[in-house]
């Protein structure tokens, strides 16, 4: 069994998620990032990365541009978490959407977001054909949240 698609930050990267990660978390938004809050699938301790929410016809969705990471698999196991930016925290529930449902969202997503995660992508880019996006849907996990407020 070939293993899950994942592509592992730049230290960076590394370096910018954490800056992005603080500023979120003292209340400042860069283009509508926010803090994710899951909880780890092994050690129970919560996880914090910056992610970008992106809604698409009226849902919001976190999209993995870097493929099936860690903040992936947590929230597999944990099906929830916490978005946050400064004081306002909103809990969450999440639903995996299966790969035969994320061609549009992940068009608007790139149309959105390619600027800043179409190296992850591998050449599929918003304008990409659906043939192409479809085929990088499988290595790009897509959640639907839903926020309890």
């Amino acid at each position: 069994m070939s293993q899950p698609h994942y592509l592992k930050a730049s230290p960076f990267t590394v370096r910018m998620n954490g800056l992005i990660g603080r500023l979120a978390r003292h209340g400042v938004s860069l283009l509508g990032s926010a803090e994710l809050s899951v909880r780890g699938r092994t050690s129970g301790r919560t996880q914090r990365i910056p992610v970008n929410p992106h809604t698409y016809r009226g849902s919001q969705y976190l999209v993995s541009a870097r493929g099936h990471s860690q903040w992936v698999r947590n929230m597999r196991a944990a099906g929830a978490g916490e978005l946050r930016v400064g004081r306002k925290v909103r809990a969450f529930t999440a639903t995996e959407i299966p790969d035969s449902e994320k061609l549009p969202i992940l068009r608007s997503y790139l149309e959105r977001w390619g600027w800043e995660v179409n190296q992850y992508f591998q050449g599929v880019t918003a304008k990409s054909s659906d043939a192409e996006i479809i085929a990088a849907g499988a290595d790009h996990p897509v959640f639907l949240i839903r926020t309890d407020s």
